[in-house]
């Protein structure tokens, strides 16, 4: 009777231990999730603000169809393309950027400084999302949530090579 009870406790125990482990991996996906929709709405804003920019007076001709393109293409890139999308959308803001001093018009400093929190805030996304999905991948690595596939079906998540770049 004895036998019974502890290999009963043990086994609640050890259900208990493996629910918990799945919950904190759900919210872990849960957390990867919401940091990359976070970051993909903000993204969606500098491509906006991008395509505003390109659309004031600003920026000279050349630089305006560059920034319309590389905001539409970021915009419209699909998730296998989205990182070269957003390094070519960055890379074109950043020029245009360097060329900020000529810049006299009011209501065109108002839009750089908009553009200018705006990356800011996607900076800091862009480590919470990084930091997200480290953390989750590290769960994932160990050996009772691969043994008791703890991760169901979830596709284990990754980063994009833009998150890398200084954007």
């Amino acid at each position: 009777m004895k036998n019974v009870i502890l290999f009963a406790g043990l086994a609640i125990l050890i259900f208990w231990y493996l629910s918990f482990s799945a919950s904190r991996l759900d919210r872990l996906h849960h957390r990867v999730e919401t940091s990359w929709a976070t970051l993909d709405s903000l993204l969606q804003r500098r491509a906006a603000i991008a395509l505003e920019v390109a659309r004031s007076s600003i920026t000279d001709p050349a630089t305006s169809l560059l920034l319309t393109a590389s905001a539409y293409q970021a915009r419209g890139a699909d998730i296998e393309d989205r990182s070269s999308a957003e390094s070519v959308l960055s890379g074109a803001l950043g020029m245009m950027l360097a060329e900020r001093e000529s810049i006299v018009a009011k209501s065109d400093q108002a839009l750089l400084h908009e553009l200018e929190q705006l990356t800011d805030k996607i900076k800091v996304a862009i480590s919470i999302h990084v930091e997200s999905v480290t953390r989750t991948q590290l769960i994932r690595s160990k050996l009772v949530f691969r043994l008791f596939r703890l991760a169901g079906t979830a596709p284990l998540p990754v980063t994009y090579e833009f998150e890398a770049d200084a954007i």
